[in-house]
């Protein structure tokens, strides 16, 4: 693609995807995704943006794999172990005492961080009166997330991880390995209902006491974030929990002042 004509090639691919398909990617980060639309374009091998385009606008299967591969799918189980520790120790205990406990996972990509999840509220003894809803743009790689396998590779930097979290007993207990995956445990998934979700364009869809988005807004600019938070907001609870990644902040939203920070980690509580 022709650099200087990259700009307005890519709005009008977004405005056929949102016309079409019902994606409206319009408030996300620039730079990043034209990056990803670039690459797509190189790496399929199409000689002008117009093949691209009517490829893209023609042939719903190709459009699922250009939708895979611009939405970010960067995941690990009990990634950032510091967090977790922080979830199992502080946040799951506490919403313990609540009869049913519902999460909302935003963005859960193919499904490590529900499943770490349930594996802490297994080790609480909380995982029967639970239920985690897995949300995600995208339909592929939910399909990948309900199939509950984790590479034989990652299981090394998974068992650090669950150890450095907190884990109660050996990560080796929930899998069995298969050549070279490890199937996790049918009882993990039983409490967890993997859907389509679009946080650009759907509603709130029940009220939690906990909500994760992590590493998802940081992709999406300020208005868009803004209107995220007050869906996230008018999903949560009072008292309930949202949990953000490294590098976002609710500090600078709308409803910034419905909510008071934790101590060193990203989850803030909802306090009005």
């Amino acid at each position: 693609m022709n650099s200087e004509r990259n700009d307005e090639h890519i709005e009008t691919l977004l405005s056929d995807i949102l016309e079409i398909y019902g994606y409206d990617f319009t408030g996300y980060s620039r730079a990043s995704l034209k990056r990803r639309i670039v690459r797509l374009y190189e790496l399929d091998g199409f000689v002008s943006f117009a093949e691209y385009r009517y490829k893209i606008r023609t042939e719903p299967g190709y459009f699922n794999r250009f939708l895979e591969q611009i939405t970010i799918n960067v995941t690990e189980m009990f990634r950032d172990p510091e967090f977790h520790k922080t979830l199992r120790t502080e946040i799951l205990p506490r919403l313990g005492t609540y009869p049913f406990i519902r999460i909302w996972i935003a963005g859960c990509s193919t499904g490590e961080e529900a499943y770490s999840i349930a594996i802490f509220l297994k080790e609480l003894n909380l995982l029967h009166k639970s239920l985690i809803y897995a949300t995600d743009i995208n339909s592929a790689v939910l399909e990948n997330a309900a199939q509950a396998m984790i590479p034989l590779s990652k299981i090394k930097l998974y068992t650090e991880n669950y150890i450095a979290a907190g884990g109660s007993a050996n990560f080796s207990d929930y899998y069995t390995a298969n050549y070279s995956l490890g199937k996790l445990n049918d009882e993990l998934k039983s409490n967890i209902i993997f859907s389509t979700h679009n946080l650009v364009t759907d509603h709130s869809f029940n009220e939690f006491q906990l909500i994760l988005c992590r590493n998802v807004v940081i992709y999406f600019d300020r208005p868009l974030q803004d209107k995220v938070f007050e869906l996230f907001d008018g999903s949560l609870q009072q008292f309930g929990y949202l949990a953000l990644g490294t590098k976002e902040t609710l500090d600078f939203s709308r409803v910034s002042k419905n909510y008071e920070r934790l101590k060193g980690v990203k989850i803030w509580r909802k306090i009005h």
